[in-house]
């Protein structure tokens, strides 16, 4: 891949990212879907390492909008820092046993008619949570059955198509927690899930066969860096839209977004192009 290419691929990858990984649209299938329409193929190592390090590049922005609250974490009684450690649970336990095999799952033949059904599912509990959140009048402070509900959610959404951000907000708000509280919750709880996924990851492209000096070229290795940084900003901006949306409970665009692109996975699918 030659410089220019892998720069402009690599920033479009890198902002898609940023957007959707805090937007309630899943970040994972939309490069999932990205990287198959751009042809961006730099081996199975090279794209574990990319996909990592745009990962990490949203999390440099989560970490900086709520910079307070994590440091806040630390601060007794811990109370919230012991709900973030548990809801993380099941997403990790679910994704040592069966990321392997949903990566396989939705690199196939097959996969984008499997995106295309997740992201119909997205859609449908982003309908859920609108209509559940305006039509209930009493909600509560956070607490640790919200937490739960938002836990097993999380690892739901370990299959791509299927928002993080989104999944984690449904089941938080259908579960009767405040608005305020779900959204800060909700990307709180991706800090330790980007993070554990950085260290499994970087541990399998670190060790194995030669490393990632042989998986990537020069050129790949300048657009990653570009698409770090894209991937930072455009998340940065994505926080602060995705607060107000939630304090709005407007999803419904969100729903037909996603529907939209679920019908044209499923159309690329049977055509065969994809």
């Amino acid at each position: 891949m030659e410089y220019f290419e892998a720069i402009w691929k690599s920033i479009i990858l890198g902002t898609v990212q940023g957007l959707t990984e805090f937007l309630p649209v899943s970040s994972s299938g939309h490069l999932s879907l990205l990287q198959r329409v751009l042809n961006y193929r730099v081996g199975e190592m090279g794209m574990m390492f990319v996909n990592v390090m745009l990962h990490l590049g949203t999390l440099f922005a989560v970490v900086w909008v709520f910079r307070r609250d994590i440091l806040a974490l630390f601060k007794k009684p811990f109370k919230t820092l012991l709900m973030l450690i548990a809801a993380t649970i099941p997403a990790g336990v679910v994704g040592l046993l069966f990321n392997d095999k949903i990566d396989a799952l939705f690199g196939g033949d097959r996969g984008v008619a499997y995106l295309a059904l997740c992201f119909a599912v997205t859609a449908l509990l982003l309908l859920v949570c609108e209509y559940v959140a305006l039509k209930r009048k009493n909600t509560s402070p956070l607490n640790w059955r919200h937490a739960a509900a938002m836990g097993c959610m999380q690892a739901v959404a370990l299959f791509p198509g299927i928002s993080r951000s989104g999944s984690t907000i449904v089941a938080g708000t259908v579960a009767g927690a405040k608005r305020e509280d779900v959204a800060k919750f909700s990307f709180l709880m991706s800090v330790p899930v980007i993070l554990g996924s950085v260290a499994v990851e970087l541990k399998d492209v670190i060790f194995r066969d030669a490393g990632v000096s042989a998986a990537l070229t020069g050129a790949e290795i300048v657009g990653m860096i570009f698409g770090v940084v894209f991937a930072a900003v455009a998340g940065f901006f994505a926080v602060k839209a995705m607060l107000k949306v939630i304090r709005k409970a407007n999803y419904k665009w969100f729903s037909v977004y996603l529907i939209l692109l679920s019908l044209t996975c499923f159309w690329l699918d049977i055509a065969g192009i994809l």
